[in-house]
């Protein structure tokens, strides 16, 4: 019995880790130069003030993405306003997903009243060096002291992607209010569920 609950354990562990993706929390990143859907481009470099990023990597076609639109505008509407501004980008393969061409991507943004930058990741470029996962799936970019920026946060946006209102884990939120406070992020990568990211060969 005792050998069975150790295995399980084990198990349990192994597959939380292999779940977990992203570049490592802690690691240096890197800046940026991405179209936004009101024709310009947007970089890290454009926000000199910024105490840190929300960076999402997401799209149109993917059902649990098209989830969190609100809550999108809603983490951007709070944490803007103290200089963590959000961005999100668009990864995905338009050859297999036309929903997700950047005419598409102006008419979402223009639909859902997008309150931040939705951004054209048109060679997969971006989401290759941050290994973005799935859509959609959040990292928190912070400034250190030395001014540049690291990696403090990758995975879910949250715990409950169908029902808002039973949302128990708040992961971006409740990383970047650590942030804020000088605190250790209490949790600092977990699993990001959503459509997989498929990388043009």
């Amino acid at each position: 019995m005792m050998l069975s609950k150790i295995f399980s354990w084990v198990a349990g562990f192994a597959l939380s880790f292999l779940l977990v993706s992203g570049v490592r929390v802690g690691a240096q990143s890197f800046d940026f130069s991405l179209l936004n859907v009101d024709g310009k481009k947007v970089s890290l470099k454009n926000y000199p003030d910024a105490k840190g990023f929300i960076v999402v990597f997401t799209c149109n076609h993917c059902p649990f993405a098209k989830l969190y639109p609100k809550r999108l505008n809603a983490l951007s509407r709070k944490y803007s306003s103290l200089d963590i501004p959000l961005l999100a980008i668009s990864s995905t393969d338009t050859i297999s997903y036309a929903e997700d061409t950047y005419e598409n991507m102006q008419l979402v943004a223009k639909q859902k009243k997008y309150r931040f930058p939705y951004l054209y990741d048109a060679d997969q470029s971006v989401a290759r060096l941050f290994k973005a996962d799935k859509t959609p799936h959040a990292f928190i970019l912070w400034r250190e002291r030395d001014g540049k920026l690291s990696i403090r946060y990758s995975g879910a946006i949250d715990d409950n992607g169908a029902q808002p209102k039973k949302v128990t884990e708040h992961y971006v939120a409740d990383a970047a209010d650590d942030l804020l406070v000088g605190r250790p992020v209490r949790k600092a990568q977990t699993s990001s569920i959503g459509c997989k990211i498929y990388f043009r060969k």
